[in-house]
């Protein structure tokens, strides 16, 4: 049962709305698992949206850093998102990039131990241009390595555009 797939693309590409249907149509109630935190009403009001948007099939639980605390053997996990996850490792750990980059990598190994199906979504930050705000800078770099590490792993990959999905990798 065990999978790992990584879907990705930018900003409203409809990666999240594909991989909920991918994850209903794996399981009848697959688990959201919600990295964000709250940082003002305008983000407050997305999240509310979102929960609004799925059924009662999914089972939500709302984690900003330690996944792995969650023991979801033989289920069907949505992670939305991977970029959410990094930032809370990023901010918390002051900016610094390799000490954010080896903490996501070592719980990423903790949590995807469980047997059960991942579905990670995260964004291509990275295809743009070149931000001349230093921390942007350096987050996209962190994004694009923690993306690149997840994708190394991963069973599939498939990048969103435009709401459609392309298959990049597939085991």
């Amino acid at each position: 049962m065990k999978q790992i797939i990584l879907i990705t693309g930018g900003a409203r590409s409809g990666k999240s709305k594909y991989a909920e249907r991918l994850a209903l149509t794996l399981s009848p109630n697959p688990v959201y698992l919600a990295t964000s935190r709250i940082w003002d009403e305008e983000f407050r009001q997305r999240v509310i949206r979102h929960q609004a948007d799925r059924g009662p099939e999914w089972t939500n639980i709302e984690e900003d850093k330690e996944l792995s605390r969650h023991s979801l053997s033989e289920r069907v996990v949505l992670i939305d998102c991977v970029t959410l996850w990094c930032t809370n490792f990023f901010f918390d750990l002051d900016s610094n990039i390799e000490k954010s980059l080896e903490a996501i990598k070592q719980e990423f190994e903790r949590f995807v131990k469980q047997d059960a199906t991942f579905i990670f979504v995260t964004n291509e930050i990275g295809m743009g241009g070149t931000s001349e705000n230093l921390i942007q800078r350096k987050f996209t770099d962190l994004q694009g390595w923690a993306n690149q590490y997840i994708a190394n792993r991963a069973d599939k990959v498939v990048l969103m555009v435009s709401g459609i999905p392309l298959v990049v990798k597939e085991s």
